[in-house]
């Protein structure tokens, strides 16, 4: 799944929401200096804010599809996965991830980040959680259920629990890496509190790149489709939704 959203690049870029820049700006601010790395940069959604608030970003993406598509807006980046890559002596300021680091080994991944970043830099990693309303949720969970009833992930802990307490677990293990690791300070969680305005078309674009979603072969994923068409209708033709931006940041001794 990790390797499966360059399924529809274009897609995942255009449709997925950007992060607050309140993040952005207070990441840029505590690091050291300007030289980030964006571990699992996708399509430079993340980089491209980064580079906007003053930064300088070098990404490192396993997707090859996904990373073709940040070069085309301009970023550097290696195609590998964060505990393979070869630094090749590069430090950074700051170490960062977008809706990423869940994909890496937290201990690792945290050893990794402390050998490439300079004395004081950030590792920072974050989460946009997206809190459905119940009568989208449940039509979520009942047509995934229809359409894709062998899929290994628990539907309906996935679309109706609490996103923030889904993210709220996933910080746990990042700070629990990061203490193992042995090489960051204790961290700082930040949370951004925000909504999101979409339209019935802009939902239907972005609902595809969700991880549960993105191998579903044509005719599937069109079925999935049709089956949300009642709730949507009860939506109207926009509906907002609330965010939660969720991070855990940490300075190398």
């Amino acid at each position: 799944m990790a390797e499966s959203f360059g399924t529809d690049a274009e897609r995942y870029d255009r449709a997925r929401p950007r992060y607050p820049a309140e993040l952005v700006n207070r990441i840029v601010a505590a690091a050291p200096g300007p030289a980030v790395l964006d571990v699992g940069c996708g399509t430079g959604i993340v980089a491209r804010q980064l580079q906007g608030a003053g930064a300088t970003v070098h990404g490192v993406e396993p997707d090859e599809r996904m990373a073709e598509l940040a070069r085309r807006f301009g970023l550097e980046v290696d195609v590998a996965t964060f505990e393979d890559w070869d630094a090749g002596g590069r430090e950074f300021d700051a170490v960062v991830a977008g809706q990423a680091w869940h994909w890496i080994d937290p201990v690792a991944g945290a050893a990794k980040a402390a050998r490439v970043l300079r004395p004081s830099g950030l590792l920072s990693a974050f989460w946009n959680a997206l809190q459905l309303p119940p009568e989208m949720s449940s039509a979520l969970v009942e047509a995934c259920q229809r359409v894709i009833p062998d899929s290994p992930v628990d539907l309906t802990q996935a679309f109706t629990k609490s996103a923030v307490e889904i993210y709220a677990a996933g910080l746990d293990k990042v700070a629990e890496g990061m203490h193992q690791a042995e090489a960051f300070d204790v961290p700082d969680r930040w949370r951004f509190d925000w909504e999101h305005t979409y339209t019935r078309e802009e939902w239907l674009d972005q609902l595809p790149t969700f991880g549960i979603l993105t191998r579903l072969p044509p005719e599937k994923l069109a079925e999935l489709m049709d089956a949300l068409q009642p709730s949507l209708d009860q939506m109207g033709d926009s509906f907002t939704l609330p965010y939660s931006t969720l991070a855990i940041t940490a300075a190398r001794r």
